[in-house]
């Protein structure tokens, strides 16, 4: 800039410096918003930037990570001048307006001129793309719904302010959903982009991956999204990116608003209520979901991102794995162990001490050398196998010694540092170079690798980690980060871990085929499950089973999720709950925690715990670390030993209910793990429940989660509720009118699981693996009544691995329907051919006041025994097939 631009930016800086006395003493504390982010704001140096200066509640301010922030000294005067509204013009789908601003803002390389393109996409999401008028910047480079048509109702109405911002209102209510003239710090520059909303309440959800309670705290607390290799902890960023939030509205309407961006970017709640997004590239580009309850909002979001994969059945089953299990007898023991407990068990995961020298596509030649004999007998026990697999790739052997590293360097398809070399960097084989998963080549290389290996060890699935990228150390192994790149060292770092982008992975510098690694990085591990997606499609011919480690937007179209390296410890429990359900909410129902803990030693009562909880994750896998204790669940006592069977076979008889849940998830964006408030969003003794939650809309779990206790506190929803408990003599129904605590019993060997009045449950009689449950599926139907006598259900069912099964009609889907004192099993589609195979054994109808005299299904006496106390009638009736119409009577 030359001096004379200086002089007369620092005179405008002056100006309005000395005429903002007024409108500093106008702003209320909660709507201040920060205009100095950065450390050692000054009032000097607020002041310079034409802001306004007065102290907080704290004598001092420090923006370090993990410490919480308040009242910022800093903050935007009402008049600060911005962007200008010009005048709207009518588009096919909606409207687009200029926005101008006449004087630059405090940092550099401002945008001048941006364009505000108002997209009417459906009658209840709308989207809004902010960018630069003159010149393109990076955009993520995910699937989004094509424009077709604009929407012909819409139930939202968008006004731009007279001089700068907009708002969208729901029409219904006239709640104000989006409102962005709240904060006229508005600033847009190659490197920093700042906006701000009002929120409807101080209920909002989302905003991951973090680790913090369910209803997120806007006491100034700052959430950053830049993908890191973190252990779960709070305020610091975690392995993924999910920039969406749903805000609960005073009426009880929910509302979405999500950010596509890849960039680093923090997110400051604070107590107006209010959001303030900075990030420091791309655009913005926002969609906006109205929905009238949040299970509404979770599917509108999945038809922007896409729905979320279907699981093979056998992924539905219990998971095992450790790191250090150190050979093939080591592994084959503890699946041995638990076939003699008589515990359930689908699948078995081998960590990185199966590989040589931890290199990807090898196997350690002395203790992993049967692998391939291993991974046969668990075939044919009816179990499945699962290795570990990372994307850094050896690359100090000697040339022609390690195939991954000597075909990715023919291919091209390496991430460069910015001088164009190969990017090395280091992880667990030591020097290692990392896939570019967006080079045309990519996929080609690594789909040539995985069959070779595949040939060897006949896996099941992909278990891909460390791809945040990981890195071992900040950049590149020799020279770390150009000190004078405006990319490695951009004018505002996000609150990162390590306070700077390369801390524990690659520099923002480096060049990928899709653009700097500073766009691209947190979209490293979903590129790289797209392209395992598609390269276990093709190497097994049967539906994928991925679970990946860092995600973002849309990759739950193609893997599942665990939480990180948690540890062994009773709070960490708590936090799964909210995890998993964050991630529900995130188009990702295919999650779970390490069961147990992964780092540290568990004890038998937290582990026991733990199993039980688990065993109701969508995902349930046992997994820890090197070096600690063994804690699968064969190990332990045989009260401890019972306890865990009898929770997972709990778990196994509800398979059919969970896979009809992921199969409707896969079709239409249901959810399956969810809060208790998404059901109830009318009740706001529930909006900040997180030590509980449901499974579909049928079953509550309330597990144990403090060391030593032997009750519960759970909260129960308006409603009738049924326990689940051990023997169906068990306890009468609940009914409620409101929202009620109860306690409940919870002795070691028990955790409370209720199933909803008003819905017909799918069971099936468990074995000790899904295989073998469906070679002669056996099925009972739980028929829970509503305090009406009715209930309702469906249930889905396929070969439970072929690819496109719901796609080509290879499907069976049953409805079930009670009223009257009677149910009826009707089938919609039958598609199936297994479906032949399936018959009842029998029925359990809760609720049932009186003893009936007489049971008969399709005119056939049935034998019944009935339980006052628990007002349970157990049914068995003549073999019937499934897959024929059935009414079930009783008087």
């Amino acid at each position: 800039m030359d001096p004379i631009s200086v002089k007369r930016m620092l005179l405008w800086f002056c100006i309005i410096a000395s005429t903002h006395g007024k409108q500093c003493g106008q702003v209320d504390d909660n709507y201040r918003f920060d205009c100095h982010p950065e450390l050692d704001a000054s009032q000097q140096k607020c002041e310079a930037r034409g802001c306004c200066w007065a102290p907080g509640k704290s004598p001092a301010r420090d923006h370090a990570v993990g410490v919480e922030f308040d009242v910022p000294y800093c903050y935007y005067p009402l008049d600060y001048p911005g962007y200008v509204n010009g005048v709207p013009t009518p588009t096919e789908y909606g409207f687009t307006v200029n926005l101008t601003r006449t004087t630059k803002s405090y940092h550099p390389k401002d945008v001048m001129n941006l364009k505000m393109d108002v997209l009417y996409e459906t009658d209840s999401r709308l989207h809004i793309k902010i960018y630069d008028a003159d010149r393109r910047r990076f955009e993520v480079p995910i699937q989004t719904p094509p424009f077709t048509s604009k929407a012909g109702n819409p139930t939202y109405d968008v006004q731009l302010a007279p001089t700068s911002g907009f708002t969208v209102t729901r029409k219904t209510s006239k709640e104000v959903v989006f409102n962005t003239t709240i904060n006229p710090g508005f600033i847009f520059c190659d490197q920093f982009i700042q906006i701000s909303s009002s929120l409807s309440s101080s209920y909002i959800y989302g905003l991951g991956e973090h680790r913090s309670s369910l209803a997120l705290p806007i006491d100034w607390r700052r959430f950053t999204f830049w993908a890191r290799d973190q252990s779960p902890s709070p305020n610091i960023n975690l392995y993924g990116v999910h920039p969406l939030y749903y805000n609960l509205e005073p009426n009880g309407d929910t509302h979405g608003v999500f950010l596509l961006n890849s960039n680093a970017m923090d997110a400051i709640l604070q107590p107006a209520p209010a959001i303030t997004y900075r990030t420091i590239g791309g655009i913005l580009d926002f969609y906006i979901f109205l929905g009238h309850d949040p299970i509404d909002v979770v599917k509108q979001y999945q038809d922007v991102v896409g729905k979320p994969f279907m699981p093979p059945l056998w992924a539905l089953g219990f998971h095992l794995c450790r790191w250090g299990y150190n050979s093939v007898n080591g592994t084959m023991a503890v699946v041995e162990r638990m076939r003699e407990a008589s515990i359930p068990q689908d699948v078995q995961w081998n960590d990185i001490d199966y590989m040589e020298g931890e290199k990807d596509f090898t196997l350690n030649p002395t203790t992993y050398k049967n692998l391939t004999k291993l991974v046969a007998d668990l075939h044919a026990s009816g179990l499945h196998y699962v290795p570990i697999f990372y994307p850094a790739i050896s690359s100090s052997q000697s040339p022609g010694s390690y195939p991954p590293y000597d075909t990715g360097v023919t291919d091209n398809i390496f991430t460069k540092a910015d001088d164009g070399s190969i990017f090395i960097g280091k992880v667990w084989p030591g020097d290692a170079a990392y896939p570019d998963w967006f080079h045309p080549n990519a996929t080609r290389w690594w789909q040539t690798l995985a069959r070779k290996f595949h040939n060897a060890v006949d896996f099941d699935g992909m278990w891909l980690d460390m791809n945040e990228p990981s890195n071992f150390v900040d950049g590149r192994l020799q020279g770390g980060c150009l000190n004078n790149n405006t990319y490695d060292n951009p004018p505002y770092v996000p609150g990162v871990g390590g306070n700077s982008l390369y801390s524990k992975t690659l520099c923002p510098s480096a060049r990928q085929h899709a653009g700097l690694h500073y766009d691209v990085h947190s979209l490293y591990g979903l590129s790289e499950v797209r392209i395992s997606y598609t390269t276990l499609t093709n190497i097994r011919k049967k539906r994928p089973f991925i679970i990946s480690r860092s995600t973002f937007p849309s990759s739950g179209r193609y893997a599942g999720h665990w939480l990180g390296d948690n540890v062994s410890e009773w709070p960490e429990m708590h936090a799964s709950i909210i995890g998993i359900l964050n991630f529900n909410m995130f188009g990702m129902p295919m999650v779970g925690a390490d069961i147990c803990g992964f780092g540290g030693n568990t004890t038998e009562e937290l582990c026991t715990r733990w199993m039980q909880l688990g065993a109701f994750y969508p995902f349930s896998r046992n997994h820890n670390s090197l070096g600690m204790v063994d804690q699968d669940p064969a190990v332990f006592s045989k009260a401890s030993q019972d306890s865990s069977r009898d929770a997972l076979l709990n778990r196994y008889s509800i398979i059919p209910f969970l896979y009809t849940w992921f199969q409707m998830g896969n079709a239409n964006g249901s959810m399956m793990a969810r809060p208790l408030f998404f059901d109830f969003p009318y009740e706001p003794a529930l909006y900040d429940i997180d030590t509980q939650f449901m499974l579909g809309e049928e079953l509550l779990v309330s597990p144990v989660l403090t060391e030593g206790a032997t009750t519960v506190n759970a909260t129960f929803p308006p409603g009738r509720w049924y326990s689940n408990g051990a023997t169906i003599t068990g306890e009468p129904p609940m009914t409620f009118t409101k929202t009620t605590s109860v306690v409940l019993d919870a002795p070691l060997n028990k955790i409370n699981l209720h199933f909803r009045g008003g819905f017909v449950v799918p069971t099936m009689i468990p074995q000790q693996t899904t295989t073998k449950m469906v070679e002669n599926p056996l099925m009972i139907l739980l028929v829970c009544l509503d305090v009406d006598g009715t209930a309702k259900g469906h249930m889905y069912w396929d070969d439970g691995e072929s690819i496109g099964s719901f796609e080509n009609g290879h499907y069976t889907w049953w409805s079930f329907s009670a009223k009257n004192n009677e149910m009826m099993s009707t089938i919609d589609h039958d598609g199936f051919e297994g479906s032949s195979k399936m018959s009842f054994f029998g029925f359990l109808v809760e609720g049932v006041s009186t003893k009936p005299t007489q049971v008969t299904a399709n005119g056939q006496t049935c034998q019944f025994e009935y339980f006052q106390t628990s007002q349970i009638l157990d049914i068995t009736c003549p073999k019937m097939p499934f897959n024929k119409p059935m009414t079930l009577k009783w008087s």
